[in-house]
């Protein structure tokens, strides 16, 4: 693509622009359609142009759009109140723009929480290898990828990364404060955590009065068929972080926590965080998805396309290995030697958005209301584009 005089070259954008969207289903300036199993990494849960979204922004960007959270927010309110009811944890939440934000409000209220819950400080939290938590200065320290690190030192001291669950667990000491945790690793290879093991460290945390943060900003808002995989995993953690799908592609992040005491006033804070627009459009967004689920259809559609993901396994087990991951958040592992780009090329010249993860991962993050006759299409393209390497 050519270099834009105008923007910093921080993305290796793919030569294309989308001008319009319908459902799951992108269209280009040349009115080429594209089936999405991207979905704006993991953002655009409703897909594209949904008719009551549409009329909700429309109808409250003529009442109010940004007030400050100096007053009351009432959809701010009844937004918390509908994810502390869909998570099934007695939490409270705050609001922010992105993940990224999510995640530092994570990590000062765990630094609060070692600073004043203990006798002895403790500070420091332990990470997954292969993480990812975000781009500010803490959560890429956060993010247990060291080369991501370069570059951007000095960074805060008290992250250590573990290579797993039981390692983590070796690691806790008297500094220790808690366990940051994706239960699917987004960016380092959609790999699962083994539900037993996460346990034992539950477990093990709580024993100790020690911290369980799960970062959901990839897998929450119903990715995995539950509004949360924390509830697949069956545990309660003290902390959960969400972004991406809550609002379908309006900017929104939330810190829940436990900890309701441990915040006091003026300790974190965020300007546009939580404002009219944003939640009006999450409470809109949640009420579908929420519907959705319970009609059955969201199971089915997650059936199906797990079907379709193991056909490729079965079918051409000379370019994939396995797949991974969960629900609508799932990896085909390809051969080291097939170049990742090359298939994502050829898709996206097939008419199929694909993603990528790690170095030899084809990552899928379609619509949480993706159809079947879409995924069905969608595989087509993706087919054919195997079949063309």
């Amino acid at each position: 693509m050519e270099k834009n005089d105008y923007i910093l070259p921080l993305y290796n954008r793919l030569d294309i622009s989308f001008i319009k969207g319908k459902k799951s289903i992108l269209y280009d300036e040349n009115g080429k359609d594209y089936i999405d199993f991207a979905s704006g990494v993991g953002v655009n849960s409703l897909g594209y142009a949904n008719k009551k979204i549409v009329k909700t922004i429309k109808e409250q960007t003529k009442k109010v759009v940004h007030t400050s959270n100096i007053y009351r927010i009432k959809s701010q309110e009844k937004c918390a109140k509908k994810i502390v009811e869909l998570s099934t944890y007695n939490m409270q939440c705050f609001f922010c723009n992105s993940g990224a934000e999510a995640n530092e409000s994570a990590i000062k209220l765990a630094r609060k929480y070692g600073n004043t819950a203990f006798e002895t400080p403790k500070y420091k939290i332990i990470t997954i290898k292969n993480s990812f938590h975000g781009r500010t200065i803490a959560t890429l320290k956060a993010t247990a990828q060291e080369d991501k690190h370069k570059y951007f030192a000095p960074y805060p001291d008290g992250f250590i990364y573990a290579n797993d669950i039981n390692d983590a667990i070796s690691m806790i000491d008297d500094t220790t404060v808690g366990v940051m945790l994706e239960l699917i690793l987004g960016e380092g290879g959609i790999f699962m955590q083994d539900i037993l093991e996460v346990q034992k460290l539950e477990k093990v945390l709580k024993e100790k009065k020690l911290l369980l943060i799960i970062d959901e900003v990839q897998t929450g808002v119903y990715r995995s068929g539950n509004f949360l995989i924390s509830q697949y995993f069956g545990i309660n953690p003290e902390i959960v972080t969400l972004a991406k799908g809550l609002a379908s592609g309006i900017p929104i992040g939330v810190m829940m926590t436990s900890l309701k005491d441990i915040f006091s006033f003026g300790d974190h804070g965020s300007t546009f965080g939580g404002n009219h627009l944003s939640t009006t459009v999450c409470n809109k967004v949640l009420d579908i998805l929420e519907k959705y689920s319970n009609s059955g259809k969201l199971s089915e559609n997650i059936k199906y396309f797990n079907s379709c993901l193991q056909y490729f396994v079965e079918t051409y087990p000379n370019i994939f290995l396995q797949k991974n991951g969960f629900g609508f958040m799932q990896g085909l592992v390809i051969k080291d030697e097939i170049d990742l780009n090359d298939i994502i090329n050829l898709a996206l010249k097939n008419g199929v958005l694909i993603l990528k993860s790690g170095k030899n991962i084809i990552r899928f993050l379609p619509p949480i209301i993706i159809s079947k006759s879409e995924i069905t299409q969608g595989f087509q393209r993706f087919e054919d584009t195997i079949l063309s390497l």
